[in-house]
């Protein structure tokens, strides 16, 4: 016995339902759970943003002046409101009202560079955007334009953010170097384990980036010609398999860097010292 023959879609519809397309108007003919990597990448990304968002207009405690422990979110800290000690950098910037955070400066940049990160994209794309959910899915948009307009042209910018993140980075990296010093000289502590793993899993998040790769090796004709690049091609390319793996990571180190942090500046634990 043949198949009943699927309903015809509507003449307007566009996209997958368009003319010329399969005539099947089931949204997919999958049976798996399809549904749960797009689910799970939403819970992720509203975790993060949530818990930062808070931590980033809080402006409690982000400074440990005992060990030097300041937060990543706070990073630099360049107002006059800030802790004394947190500014390591000086304070260029008045006083700010409290809708703007203490980190204004590296936020954005932050953002900005992860936001138009190609795995990124992938993620979010796929889990808020639904462009589309997943693959032999049906995604609900009528048409695609591409990168082409506002605001997803700005995704072409991302080489710049990265400059600004390894900057930012370089940053976070002074301020590990300086949860080595304690009241007594040297020293490290729990929370400085935590700050400089941080910063390893950020620099390796940064140096994995797709910009960073074609910056080490694009445009080159021949690497016989350049060894030098094609050397540090070679290593970015292997640190780029891990930038998905790494993106996730990064973003649970931030949280559990600022929260250690926060927990040990408002007295609610004390740091664990292994040196000083």
């Amino acid at each position: 016995m043949s198949a009943a023959p699927t309903s015809a879609p509507d003449k307007g519809t566009t996209g997958v339902f368009s003319k010329g397309r399969a005539a099947i108007a089931a949204r997919t003919l999958r049976t798996d759970r399809w549904w749960l990597p797009p689910l799970i990448t939403v819970l992720g990304f509203s975790v993060f943003i949530i818990y930062a968002t808070v931590r980033a207009f809080v402006r409690t405690a982000y400074w440990v002046d005992d060990y030097n422990y300041l937060t990543p979110f706070y990073s630099p800290c360049l107002s006059t409101v800030c802790v004394p000690g947190s500014a390591h950098f000086g304070t260029p910037v008045g006083e700010l009202p409290m809708w703007i955070p203490l980190g204004f400066l590296v936020l954005p940049v932050l953002l900005l560079f992860r936001l138009t990160c190609y795995y990124y994209r992938k993620a979010y794309y796929r889990s808020v955007w639904f462009s589309p959910p997943a693959c032999a899915v049906a995604e609900p948009h009528t048409k695609y334009t591409g990168e082409t307009r506002l605001p997803l042209i700005i995704q072409n910018a991302h080489r710049y953010f990265f400059y600004a993140a390894v900057i930012v980075t370089l940053i976070n990296t002074y301020d590990a170097i300086l949860t080595y010093q304690s009241p007594s000289g040297f020293g490290i502590g729990l929370g400085t384990v935590i700050i400089t793993a941080n910063v390893v899993m950020l620099w390796g998040y940064t140096l994995s980036c797709h910009s960073c790769r074609h910056i080490a090796g694009g445009r080159l004709k021949h690497f016989s010609a350049n060894p030098v690049r094609y050397r540090l091609w070679t290593l970015v390319s292997k640190l780029n398999t891990r930038h998905m793996q790494l993106a996730w990571i990064t973003l649970g180190t931030l949280m559990l860097t600022d929260f250690y942090v926060m927990l040990v500046a408002s007295g609610t634990i004390s740091d664990l010292r292994f040196i000083g």
